[in-house]
């Protein structure tokens, strides 16, 4: 067991270092400065800003000074924001980025297996032709649409819900929605398949036989196994809904990442960019990490030691 976390310790050191290199060498590989737009700056000043922002210097040598401030997690100044620190902005926007990311997480996995579950123990019924319909809706419809048709009939038609900010519980409501819909909808499907097959299994047929109640069989025995694929996807589900927040935010005015990382792109605040890349990309890759232990723990029959030859 400590072999394999050891292992995949450093298997995540060296994919962020593979994402923050392809990142550093294509940002700068796009033409241009980011004080190109300055035109009431003369070329002298441009020059002196460039010094200080280090960008005058050959690639190489920028890569392995930002490669240091990587390490020592000082990501600089903002070159647009010269008053702030990358620090500075990620220490502010992270905490409601990550507030609307893991309630979404949350809302989508609950509502998810408590779907998938009914839709399967109710096969081929009613409440299992809805349960998939709401799920297929949910994963054909983009969050970004979805955003749109929450706004528009809850926000404006209905005036139940308010459309922008977050400043109360009220707020977090439809952008929650419409980030959770897609996620959710998947983890339902999952769970109703692999519920399905599970539930057809010898040892559930012999606790059936012993005559344990319908809830032991399900939640205590069946329902462990029938997770496993869900704890499979579920990194790749927490990625995407931390992802979608970029567009989300900027839909809903929510003072998170997404608005920073939105703006430096637009504005080619270098500094900015990798700073957020690097931390969100930390993040999802622990995230990964997390799954493959907990798929072990879920599954016994998983031996860890086998991963490592």
């Amino acid at each position: 067991m400590k072999t394999y976390i050891v292992k995949r310790f450093i298997s995540m050191i060296i994919t962020l270092w593979v994402i923050v290199t392809l990142t550093f060498f294509l940002m700068n590989a796009i033409p241009g400065s980011p004080f190109n737009e300055e035109r009431a700056t003369s070329e002298a000043v441009q020059e002196n800003l460039e010094s200080y922002y280090h960008l005058n210097e050959p690639l190489i040598v920028q890569y392995f000074m930002y490669i240091k401030s990587i390490v020592t997690f000082d990501f600089g100044p903002s070159i647009k924001q010269p008053s702030q620190t990358v620090n500075d902005l990620l220490g502010r926007g992270f905490p409601v980025s990550f507030e609307l990311g893991m309630i979404t997480l949350l809302v989508a996995v609950f509502s998810g297996i408590a779907l998938g579950i009914v839709a399967a123990l109710r096969r081929n019924g009613i409440v299992d032709y809805l349960a998939m319909t709401i799920a297929v809706i949910g994963i054909s419809i983009p969050n970004f649409v979805m955003a749109t048709l929450l706004i528009q009939k809850l926000a404006v038609d209905w005036a139940i819900l308010p459309a922008a900010t977050w400043t109360s519980p009220k707020h977090m409501i439809l952008p929650t929605l419409a980030l959770a819909t897609g996620p959710m909808a998947i983890i339902a499907r999952l769970t109703r398949a692999s519920m399905i097959e599970v539930l057809t299994q010898d040892y559930i047929r012999t606790a059936r036989a012993k005559g344990l109640s319908p809830y032991k069989i399900v939640f205590k025995h069946a329902l462990r196994n029938a997770l496993l694929p869900v704890v499979t996807v579920l990194g790749t589900i927490a990625a995407s809904v931390l992802t979608g927040t970029f567009v989300i935010e900027q839909i809903f005015a929510i003072p998170g990442m997404g608005k920073y990382f939105v703006d430096s792109i637009n504005t080619r605040d270098y500094p900015v960019i990798m700073g957020t890349t690097v931390f969100y990309s930390a993040i999802l890759i622990f995230m990964l990490f997390l799954v493959d232990i907990a798929y072990g723990i879920l599954d016994p029959r998983i031996k860890l030691h086998r991963k490592e030859g």
